[in-house]
């Protein structure tokens, strides 16, 4: 099966990233035909500064890799790497109605947020469709806020294929309901739009000190605590098996512990986790020219489909 999946490249990569996206990559790969791109014409939407872009791009290339996405098993590009994606969301917007984008929740949650509106942003499920459409994708792994997108993309495709032939492979999506949305240092969804992230590759002083700033309620010293609704007890469980979760209730409520001895567990939970990642990383820190390597290779390989699939496309439209 042909999985496709992608991230912004808008900053360092947080544990919303890996919990929400990559840690179902890394599995799907070992059985799947995985593609992988870091999106930075999306990442387009928020960036501002042209050279911080480039960098975030190569930092999360860097990181992808660490984290365990094997270019031997998967095919890894960057979005900018493969321009045909850029015409697909041109000929799409024709098959795009005004409705569909008006109803997306992503947009209008970013803007109540104070994410200034532009066209780029609201047409932002557009392109996520030409990504998703232009290689035939069957499964996108996605978080459950990204779920409507997919069902845009899915909207867009049949009413092209109504009109012109069953030119589209109209794409699944796939949440983990365990992980669905990753919460943040105030509960809310881990964004960096929202200035709440939890990041992977912190040092490890660092890290104690976001982890300490995880919003948790008043209950004083020496009292139980309660775990059901703890936002530093959801993101703590998101490393720990069913028996650990258990271990880690039965610690709340004891009344033997504060939040400040849990949120140094979490802090080694977390260092621990990534330990090896953090080695490979230094590597390729080290080595960037492997790292483009891969990037054009894996691009060089999408953009054979991509160049195919977009003739079609293209003819069945009247575009010479």
């Amino acid at each position: 099966m042909r999985v496709l999946t992608g991230i912004q490249a808008s900053g360092k990569l947080h544990l919303g990233n890996y919990f929400g996206a990559m840690k179902q990559m890394i599995e799907l790969q070992e059985s799947n035909e995985l593609f992988t791109f870091i999106a930075n014409y999306h990442s387009l939407t928020s960036s501002k500064d042209p050279a911080l872009l480039k960098q975030y791009t190569q930092e999360a290339a860097i990181d992808y890799l660490s984290l365990g996405i094997d270019p031997k098993k998967t095919t890894f590009w960057v979005q900018s790497d493969v321009p045909e994606v850029l015409e697909l969301y041109w000929i799409l917007s024709k098959y795009t109605p005004m409705g569909l984008l008006e109803r997306a929740h992503s947009y209008k949650d970013k803007v109540a947020k104070g994410i200034s509106p532009n066209h780029a942003l609201f047409s932002y499920p557009v392109l996520m469709a030409a990504d998703i459409l232009l290689y035939d994708s069957e499964l996108v792994p996605v978080g459950k806020d990204q779920i409507q997108h997919i069902e845009i993309t899915r909207d867009i495709a049949i009413k092209f294929n109504n009109e012109h032939g069953e030119i589209f492979t109209l794409p699944e999506y796939k949440v983990d309901d365990a992980i669905a949305t990753i919460p943040g240092l105030d509960g809310e969804k881990m964004s960096k739009s929202y200035g709440n992230t939890i990041d992977i590759f912190m040092e490890e002083k660092a890290l104690q000190n976001r982890v300490n700033k995880i919003v948790t309620s008043s209950t004083p010293l020496g009292e139980p605590l309660k775990f059901e609704g703890c936002n530093l007890y959801a993101i703590t469980s998101l490393f720990l098996n069913n028996e650990n979760k258990k271990e880690l209730q039965a610690r709340y409520k004891s009344g033997k512990e504060g939040y400040g001895h849990l949120k140094k567990y979490l802090k080694e939970l977390i260092w621990d986790e990534f330990e090896v990642a953090r080695a490979k990383r230094e590597h390729y820190l080290a080595h960037p020219q492997e790292v483009e390597a891969i990037l054009q290779e894996g691009a060089a390989k999408v953009r054979i489909i991509a160049k195919e699939k977009l003739k079609v496309i293209k003819d069945a439209v009247g575009l010479r």
